[in-house]
């Protein structure tokens, strides 16, 4: 058996990117939670406030045997607009900033170097900070699985569901 690793990715809304890389082969868990603040054990209505300082972000545990780091960052990249300031569509706040947030060296390198290749497909600057983690902090139990625990709901419906159909329709050949 192989071992695992861990990436942390702050898309905006964390429900949107946990929905968009659950579904991807290689990965073993996709929890959402926030990262990049001072707040210690933020809920999430302090983040929402905007005053904690920590970002939306999934943290995901992948196979790197079956789906590489690089990958991921390049599923990341094509999935939510990285040239936007803290915001997402509508939501806006710091808190749904575009973040990387790696675990090492080689992590950083390879948020770098995906930025570089992403600089293809938007025409704008990409503003996604690469940042070295802190301590992730999991969101709240109703926060997890949200898409599939809710699909009906509004949000779900306008924003989460289109983006995840662009995403397997992009990435079809990546899903399990």
């Amino acid at each position: 058996m192989s071992e695992t690793e861990k990436a942390i990715l702050a898309g905006g809304c964390f429900w949107c990117t946990e929905a968009v890389f659950k579904p991807v082969k290689g990965v073993k868990g996709v929890v959402s939670g926030y990262i990049g603040g001072e707040t210690e054990n933020p809920s999430y209505h302090e983040v929402c406030s905007g005053t904690t300082g920590h970002a939306e972000a999934v943290e995901i545990t992948f196979d790197p045997e079956v789906v590489s780091y690089d990958t991921l960052l390049d599923v990341f990249f094509a999935t939510h607009d990285p040239t936007q300031v803290n915001r997402q569509g509508n939501d806006v706040g710091t808190q749904y900033r575009s973040g990387v947030f790696t675990l090492s060296e080689e992590q950083a390198a390879a948020a770098r170097a995906a930025i570089e290749r992403a600089g293809d497909i938007w025409s704008s600057d990409i503003v996604t900070e690469v940042t070295e983690a802190g301590t992730f902090h999991a969101g709240e139990d109703y926060h997890q699985d949200y898409f599939a625990n809710n699909p009906y709901q509004p949000y779900c419906q306008a924003v989460i569901a289109p983006k995840v159909a662009k995403a397997r329709q992009k990435y079809a050949h990546l899903l399990a």
